[in-house]
């Protein structure tokens, strides 16, 4: 029954998040295609890089789920709705594995506080759900253990913990919550009784840490000035932050997707209350805690709130400032932060509520418990409604923080996504730029849309150079900048130094691979070292439509390959069959095929019909339609081939020559 009632009130609560869109960088975690078969789960688990972060399991339970739904979104949301539901259950086992009263009202409200919809509500914290699940499950198989000392438990709650450190690595700090559950029930620790069993755990905590935060350095990018702050400066920001998260749990208002990044300054005199209250805070609880009461369970009650405060605290200590962690770019708290920490906060709380709604009236106590749990699920319900697709997401934010410059930023990724919405993204952008000039990024989102826009090649090349002096690392900028020079007359080996450089920098980037390859098409000579590039492109992105097109170009060059040629083209149609140029491709190698005449004008009508202004396929359609001696048609389609370009003296002779035979005939 309580699971049952869990389970209603969280999808409940959290239904307006089924039909949410992919946010920011769910689409990294959703497997890219090159990750999407049985090779790509094998560089999963054992390639560093080929996923956004090192967790396995995380990315295995989005392969194993984009290989039953694909990029439906519905499923997504579903999984991460139940398996929050499951979390809170296992909350409410937990708790009443330690004889915590209140554990029902522990769990409902962990289901229904609003601080977890950032983790629910957005696929990519399907890291957050999941871990949960193996953290609360390898904690209540463990306090088994502790009570019956059966090997059989103490070896299955490792292997939980293990899954869940390969889910996330927040979740190393069990090994130290259970010493302080066992420092609560007990009032002290033995070392061959509760230390010495947990001692492997800490080491495979540190361990997947340590991996983590080089992962999260070295590849993520939590590198760099922005990440230069002192010890002291730590220890501030850490004060401030353990204060701002008790505080959104207390008070759940103006919860937002990015909070303002505050500025950490130790000549400020009040940010110091900041850290000083907190030791203050645990300083009170210490002594509140060595009560000596000569009731045991009063001294546990006496125990329990400097217990939840050390629990909040450590599960909190990864997020708090001394580990650098990518999101700090752009804000040093987040709501996910503190979606297993907050329990620290919630069961005390529960259990104090459960003994004081314990003295009122039943009907009292039920409209008092039963209200806070329904505001709680009205604000969940609200806080979905942010996360409904990705544009909703950042224009809230900005409402909310309006010098958010990654809401400016990712914003105009989405606008840029529209073409008639451009002028809009290089306002965003430069809006972000504005907040933070030393964005490499922004620059090169920047350069992106100025690729796009007549007249703007210069301006796209100086927000590409100017990201790449900010960041000389930058592999996509190398890659765009490579892209602007190959429009540029004369500048072909620039280009491909920096598709060649973009490369050495990332040499899974895919669109460099391509660029390169279409550059060396140019290049006389360089036919096969094309075709190489396009098959490394391939080898990472099979169902990439665009590569496949670019290798049929390449075929098309060589003798006695066009059957190579023409597999290639209607590859890409198969994975992409909106494609213009391949419609053309193939129809301008289907022309070179005997007896293929008919096919080859069936391609040039396609491409025609997705993109009308076609020159070279008007061109083509109505050399194709002349060799079927169809002259009103082929007429026709000079016609509109001049009326496209009226300069084009070579489409003028192919009308009169259309002309003249039709009046010979």
């Amino acid at each position: 029954m309580p699971g049952a009632l869990i389970f209603c009130a969280t999808i409940l609560a959290y239904l307006p998040a089924v039909h949410g869109g992919f946010l920011w960088d769910d689409d990294a975690h959703v497997p890219q295609a090159g990750l999407r078969g049985l090779h790509g789960l094998g560089r999963i688990w054992c390639e560093a890089g080929a996923t956004q972060q090192y967790y396995p399991l995380l990315y295995t339970a989005f392969w194993a789920e984009h290989r039953l739904w694909g990029d439906a979104v519905v499923g997504y949301h579903l999984v991460n709705i139940l398996l929050h539901a499951v979390a809170a259950c296992l909350v409410v086992a937990v708790v009443r594995r330690l004889a915590v009263p209140g554990a029902l009202l522990a769990g409902l409200i962990f289901a229904l506080h609003p601080v977890g919809v950032e983790s629910v509500a957005w696929i990519s914290e399907q890291k957050n759900t999941l871990s949960a699940v193996f953290y609360l499950g390898a904690a209540l198989v463990y306090l088994g253990f502790d009570r019956d000392r059966r090997p059989s438990q103490y070896w299955l709650a490792l292997a939980l913990f293990v899954l869940a450190l390969l889910s996330k690595t927040v979740t190393a700090t069990l090994p130290a919550a259970l010493l302080v559950a066992f420092w609560w029930q007990r009032g002290r620790l033995g070392w061959r009784r509760d230390a010495l069993p947990l001692l492997p755990w800490f080491g495979l905590g540190l361990f997947a840490g340590l991996l983590t935060a080089s992962v999260e350095q070295v590849l993520v990018g939590a590198h760099g000035k922005v990440y230069a702050l002192s010890l002291l400066d730590r220890c501030l920001l850490a004060g401030r932050a353990a204060w701002f998260y008790l505080g959104k749990l207390a008070w759940p208002a103006d919860l937002i997707f990015i909070y303002p990044r505050w500025v950490v300054d130790g000549a400020v005199w009040w940010q110091w209350l900041f850290p000083l209250g907190a030791l203050a805070l645990v300083g009170l609880l210490g002594w509140v805690a060595a009560s000596r009461a000569a009731d045991p369970t009063r001294q546990r009650a006496a125990r329990a709130p400097l217990a939840g405060c050390l629990f909040f605290i450590g599960t909190l200590f990864p997020a708090l400032g001394f580990v650098n962690v990518y999101p700090f770019r752009y804000s040093y708290v987040a709501d996910h932060f503190q979606y297993l920490a907050m329990l620290g906060v919630v069961v005390p709380a529960a259990a104090g509520l459960s003994l004081i709604s314990a003295r009122m009236p039943v009907p009292v106590a039920r409209a008092f418990v039963g209200g806070l749990l329904a505001i709680y699920a009205v604000l969940t319900w609200n806080q979905c409604g942010m996360y409904r697709d990705a544009e909703t997401l950042y224009r809230v934010t900005l409402a909310r923080n309006p010098d958010c410059w990654m809401a400016h930023n990712n914003l105009g990724v989405i606008l840029a996504g529209r073409p008639e919405r451009l002028n809009d993204a290089v306002a965003q952008y430069q809006e972000s730029l504005r907040e933070n000039p030393d964005d490499a990024e922004a620059h090169n989102n920047l350069g992106n849309v100025w690729l796009q826009m007549p007249g703007k090649l210069d301006d796209a090349v100086s927000q590409f150079r100017e990201a790449l002096r900010q960041e000389p690392g930058y592999a996509l900028a190398h890659n765009n900048l490579g892209s602007a020079l190959l429009q540029m007359p004369g500048r072909l080996d620039d280009a491909v130094s920096e598709f060649q450089e973009a490369l050495r920098l990332q040499p899974s980037l895919v669109d460099a691979h391509n660029n390169l390859g279409s550059a060396l098409l140019e290049m006389p000579g360089r036919l096969q070292d094309a075709i190489s590039q396009f098959r490394d492109a391939l080898s990472l992105e099979p169902d990439n439509a665009k590569v496949h097109d670019n290798l049929g170009n390449a075929w098309l060059q060589m003798p006695g390959r066009l059957d190579e040629a023409i597999a290639q083209y209607q590859e890409a149609l198969r994975l992409e069959p909106g494609m213009t140029g391949a419609h053309y491709n193939l129809g301008v190698a289907l022309l070179q095929k005997p007896g293929h005449l008919k096919d080859a004008i069936a391609e040039f009508h396609e491409a025609l019909r997705l993109d009308p202004k076609n020159v070279a396929a008007w061109h083509n359609l109505g050399a194709s339609l002349f060799s079927y001696e169809d002259f009103p048609a082929a007429a026709a389609a000079f016609r509109e081939e001049l009326r496209l370009n009226p300069g084009d003296p070579g489409a003028r002779r192919a009308l009169d020559t259309v002309l003249q035979a039709a009046k010979d005939r």
